[in-house]
């Protein structure tokens, strides 16, 4: 027995990270495995006729426990992992696997949910409870519960094999960032380059013993570089070590990697009954199919390839007459962008850092959420972290009633992974009459303070802060009573337009007013530059809009069609790129081999949803400022109708139901330039 087989007895139910030993997850998994096996037993050997309480109820909230140790071990495995972590994810994702595929394949077990579904125009049912209902019987059927025995092993096999190369998919990019180094020795090669940026360089250099500065692949030490660094060789390096993750035939390779679990993606979808991956995936998205995403995506692409097109040239023009490059390349596409858009509205990222000091805008992001929605968050010492970086927050109500516990890990480490994103280690739900609050995090991997400097943000950073706190809140706010229709457990693109709505209070006066102030003088942000924030928003939309219609539309090739015949990644990838492509290719990378989003995250079939959800945010933005940015009446439907209820109900109906219409896609148009 160990701590992680029993509630804890910790503050709020919290996890005790310091007291848990990293020896203790693998016995602790077989044991809760073990366990929710016997929960699931008593409702299939029940004699009880099925009923919604005793079947539908009782599967919802059966292994609890070993779901808590789930979202522990895999929230450590992504922010704080190391060989023994890796090794056991390795051991403990195809028991995992098995187990989810012990369920859903037990003939019994779906014989009572089927009963029930059948029963369900008799059921007096809310709507929480029917839809619940509704997901329990496809999460059966869409698992291969109507196949038959030789058909099931095939399932259990696939989906066992996915599990460990998703796993091993993630490691070898991890790996990959981790291995590159590059060592600078020489001042003037970092020409260019902000003061914050070279002070960080030379910090991470002597993190690692190194003379000199470092640069890595982490983001803020590779995008400040690709930014701002006048050596074009060496920004040429950089970027193609970026882009040849995963693509170095090595011992960290992921092309088979990729091919493999795109083939077992088709042949699992095939099994089951479907045309492709993305009909399989798409059934349970507001899309519904991949027609109405191709159709989303080439509609856009119609609109914004034009635009694209005339930025290009103009930078293209703009490198030329700078410094006289003939043929742009990719790694002078930030730089020069940056460029120009200093001389174009007179003004660069580096004016605003001084300005989005770390810890003022979480305040922001605070302050932002109670105006809105009522919350306070109280910074703790009481509640342990897995990391001593990791930053613990206590949110209430106007009542002063526990919301929820935050935790917050900002900064790039040698075991977390890159990019950012928001988890939960426990969810919100209520059980015997209990209201169970949730437990939510957010991980990025922003600029660090220096000895001279605190963490200044870029604008960039700053959007992301505040794209991560929305699903975050939707976390929070949630108010449903089974936890797997709980909180951001909605369809895929439903969930970032909590994210991505947040985004857009970082442009507004009345936000930044509320934390934009200068680190040293403690000055409000000039008006000056908030004008300028604004209007340089547009700036290469239609670049910007091309480049995540590309990825979309990639995603959708490896999993809209049938891969059985692709036998080159990089070539497959090239022809996906072909109606998108802007810059030259470059043959020594490949973006495919490290798309975590689609071969290692839940993005397959789904990276079109960034673009989905800006359509449903800018729509659902533009009527806040119709109004007030604050609006309490806007603001509460939001948190009713959206943040609150989970996957509890249909999403275009809850949009209608806050909006009072459809979304419609002007409002991003305007928003990014595209029309007047």
């Amino acid at each position: 027995m160990s701590l992680l087989d029993k509630r804890f007895e910790t503050p709020y139910n919290t996890a005790p990270f310091s007291k848990i030993k990293t020896e203790d997850f693998l016995p602790a998994f077989v044991r809760a495995i073990k366990n929710a096996k016997i929960e699931i037993g008593l409702i299939v050997d029940s004699k009880d006729t099925p009923s919604f309480k005793n079947t539908i109820e009782a599967l919802d909230y059966a292994g609890e426990q070993l779901d808590r140790i789930s979202s522990i071990f895999f929230n450590l495995n992504a922010a704080e992992t190391n060989e023994s972590i890796q090794e056991i994810a390795q051991e403990v994702s195809p028991l995992l696997t098995e187990f989810s595929n012990d369920v859903a394949l037990n003939a019994t077990l779906f014989e009572r949910v089927k009963l029930v579904y059948n029963s369900r125009e008799t059921l007096s049912l809310s709507k929480e409870q029917s839809t619940l209902l509704d997901k329990k019987y496809k999460g059966f059927s869409r698992n291969g519960a109507n196949l038959n025995k030789e058909q099931k092993e095939t399932l259990r096999a696939i989906d066992k094999e996915q599990s460990k190369l998703k796993l091993s998919f993630g490691e070898n990019i991890l790996a990959e960032t981790n291995r590159y180094e590059l060592v600078i020795t020489n001042l003037s090669d970092l020409d260019g380059l902000p003061e914050g940026a070279i002070e960080a360089a030379k910090q991470t250099a002597e993190e690692k013993d190194k003379k000199g500065w470092l640069i890595t692949l982490d983001y803020p030490s590779y995008v400040p570089f690709m930014t701002h660094a006048k050596n074009r060789v060496l920004r040429k390096e950089l970027a193609l070590a970026f882009g040849k993750k995963g693509f170095q035939n090595d011992g960290l390779d992921n092309q088979e990697i990729v091919l493999k679990i795109a083939k077992l993606r088709f042949k699992r979808a095939q099994l089951l009954g479907y045309e492709t991956h993305a009909h399989f995936v798409l059934e349970e998205r507001m899309a519904k199919t991949p027609t109405n995403v191709r159709n989303f995506l080439e509609d856009l692409l119609e609109k914004a390839l034009p635009a694209a097109k005339k930025e290009f040239k103009e930078l293209e023009a703009f490198a030329q007459e700078k410094d006289g490059i003939g043929s742009l390349e990719k790694w002078d596409s930030a730089y020069y962008s940056e460029k120009l858009k200093q001389e174009r509205f007179n003004f660069d990222d580096e004016q605003l850092k001084p300005y989005f000091k770390l810890e003022n805008v979480i305040e922001g992001a605070f302050k932002v959420a109670h105006k809105l929605f009522g919350l306070s968050f109280m910074k703790t010492q009481d509640i342990d972290t897995y990391h001593k970086e990791v930053m613990t927050y206590k949110v209430v109500d106007l009542k002063q009633n526990i919301v929820s516990v935050f935790y917050a890990d900002f900064f790039p480490r040698q075991g977390k992974r890159n990019g950012a994103w928001m988890t939960s280690f426990k969810p919100q739900y209520i059980k015997n009459g209990i209201q169970e609050r949730p437990h939510v995090s957010i991980v990025c991997n922003f600029t660090k303070p220096t000895s001279t400097k605190p963490s200044l943000l870029s604008f960039n950073e700053v959007t992301t802060l505040f794209h991560e706190f929305g699903h975050a809140l939707h976390g929070m706010l949630a108010n449903t009573t089974y936890p797997s229709l709980s909180g951001t457990n909605v369809c895929w693109d439903f969930v970032e337009l909590p994210s991505q709505i947040m985004e857009n209070w970082c442009y507004e006066k009345e936000a930044l007013a509320l934390f934009a102030t200068h680190y040293e003088t403690g000055d409000n942000i000039p008006m000056e530059l908030i004008d300028k924030i604004k209007a340089a928003s547009t700036f290469q939309q239609g670049m910007q809009t091309l480049r995540q219609l590309s990825f979309g539309l990639l995603d959708m090739s490896w999993h809209g069609t049938d891969p059985s015949t692709i036998t080159n990644v990089k070539q497959y990838e090239k022809a996906a790129f072909k109606q998108t492509q802007l810059f030259p290719d470059v043959e020594q990378n490949c973006m495919s081999t490290a798309f975590s989003h689609i071969f290692q995250g839940g993005y397959s079939s789904g990276y079109y949803s960034y673009k989905w959800a800006e359509v449903l945010d800018a729509d659902a933005f533009e009527y806040f400022k119709e109004n007030n940015l604050f609006d309490p009446k806007i603001a509460n439907d939001f948190k009713e109708y959206i943040l609150s209820k989970g996957g509890t109900e249909d999403p275009l109906e809850l949009y209608i139901k806050f909006r009072g219409q459809k979304p419609k896609a002007g409002a991003l148009l305007r928003r990014s330039g595209l029309i007047n």
